[in-house]
């Protein structure tokens, strides 16, 4: 005896690949599906849609057939209300509660479609009756603004990580009354985002993509659109410092995460011409060298903060100096393998974990610069609606960073030594 299950998928699901992943997500699950209607949009605008019979030989096998649709964007035809159970305690959540993907998400809750706010992979949803937004409302007082889809006065749906999780939180359970939006591929290629298509190269020509790169960038400040940068220590140790120094202080660059050594290496350059005790223009390793490192964390942690640093006149170049001087944000994750570590770096891995969120979130466009652990870490609290580049000369990097879920990066294999001076010449000099 077999059970079933009715799903459709609408949008462009041909060429963003949507349908076939979903055919072949259920033959590879042991299930079968049956087509009953299928309309192929036959414009560039127009929209297609497939409604399918799902089967499997138990509830189980179909569960699991059916969740692996939905994480693909396939949703019940006759969707119910979503299941709603409290949390039993601080940072515990109940038994089958929906864990999120990255992609815009909404939930079912009195008919209604509310849209979850703040979306990012692995959290919980949490959904509370907002009286006070409706009382506020009604007297006059401005009120949030809710999506163009959230037509159910006074609720609101959000996600929240497992830690921040309280007691009597009502958390979404189960499968049902959930719909997933995957971000869809352009039809087109025109325009400063064609050329976004996902995917890992070294073949491609490095200059004419780092000019699109650098024709998104401007075109996302010209929404008004904010840039956050995500680097790793090689690009200052590979000579392109004062490049992103630059961007950051004519405003291609909004805001900075890194980790301590990022912004050792930078202001040891400014202190001791050296990056990690070597000399970035001669190459040559100067006596004693190796312990500028550490000298630099020193005067800095005596000085009190990198900010106390810039403005007493220790540090007066580079890239933490133009965050200061321009007010551009950072954020310094720490590790267990860091130096010192300087008075700006977050030691609380949860502490670390929340800045980035918050950077994450704000942001329109995120750079990845040669940075693995970094650049995962803030690709797991990023909406799959961020437009995301990822440059890395080891193609395992971004690999990775594709495989943990950021399917809409778009990777570069390259040196960032030569590709952050050829992006800043595309966006300054030009």
């Amino acid at each position: 005896m077999t059970v079933s299950r009715e799903v459709e998928l609408s949008g462009h699901i041909i060429d963003s690949g949507m349908m076939q992943s979903c055919f072949v997500a259920i033959m590879d699950l042991g299930g079968s599906f049956e087509v009953e209607e299928f309309r192929v949009g036959r414009t560039e605008v127009e929209e297609s849609y497939a409604r399918l019979t799902v089967l499997a030989d138990t509830e189980d096998d179909l569960r699991s057939i059916v969740h692996e649709l939905h994480q693909n964007g396939a949703n019940p035809s006759h969707p119910v209300d979503a299941s709603l159970d409290p949390a039993p305690d601080d940072q515990v959540v109940p038994p089958d509660f929906y864990s999120t993907t990255n992609h815009p998400t909404d939930v079912r809750h009195d008919g209604e479609w509310v849209t979850v706010e703040r979306i990012e992979m692995d959290c919980a949803v949490v959904v509370e009756e907002n009286e006070s937004r409706s009382d506020s409302t009604a007297s006059g007082e401005r009120s949030e603004p809710r999506a163009a889809d959230d037509s159910s006065d006074g609720v609101r749906a959000y996600t929240k990580v497992l830690n921040a999780i309280e007691e009597g939180d009502l958390v979404v359970t189960g499968e049902t009354g959930i719909r997933v939006r995957p971000p869809e591929r352009p039809r087109g290629r025109e325009g400063a985002f064609g050329f976004m298509q996902g995917g890992v190269s070294s073949e491609r020509p490095s200059k004419s993509t780092i000019s699109k790169v650098a024709d998104a960038i401007a075109e996302t400040k010209r929404e008004g659109g904010s840039v956050l940068a995500v680097c790793g220590p090689a690009l200052i140790h590979s000579g392109a410092r004062e490049a992103l120094a630059r961007l950051v202080r004519e405003g291609y660059v909004d805001m900075l995460s890194a980790g301590n050594g990022f912004a050792v290496h930078d202001l040891e350059r400014d202190v001791y011409g050296t990056s990690l005790g070597m000399d970035t223009e001669t190459l040559d390793h100067p006596r004693k060298g190796h312990k500028h490192h550490i000298y630099t964390i020193s005067q800095v942690i005596r000085a009190g903060s990198i900010r106390d640093a810039v403005e007493q006149g220790l540090v007066e170049s580079g890239v933490m100096y133009e965050c200061v001087t321009n007010d551009r944000p950072f954020v310094l994750a720490g590790s267990i393998r860091d130096d010192g570590p300087l008075p700006d770096t977050m030691t609380d891995a949860v502490e670390a974990q929340n800045a980035i969120r918050e950077q994450a979130h704000e942001a329109d466009m995120v750079l990845m610069l040669s940075t693995l652990l970094h650049s995962v870490a803030v690709g797991n609290c990023l909406p799959s609606s961020t437009r995301v580049i990822c440059v890395d000369i080891n193609p395992a990097t971004v690999t990775q960073l594709l495989d943990r879920g950021s399917a809409q990066a778009v990777g570069m294999v390259t040196d960032v030594g030569t590709f952050v001076p050829i992006l800043a010449e595309q966006l300054l000099d030009e």
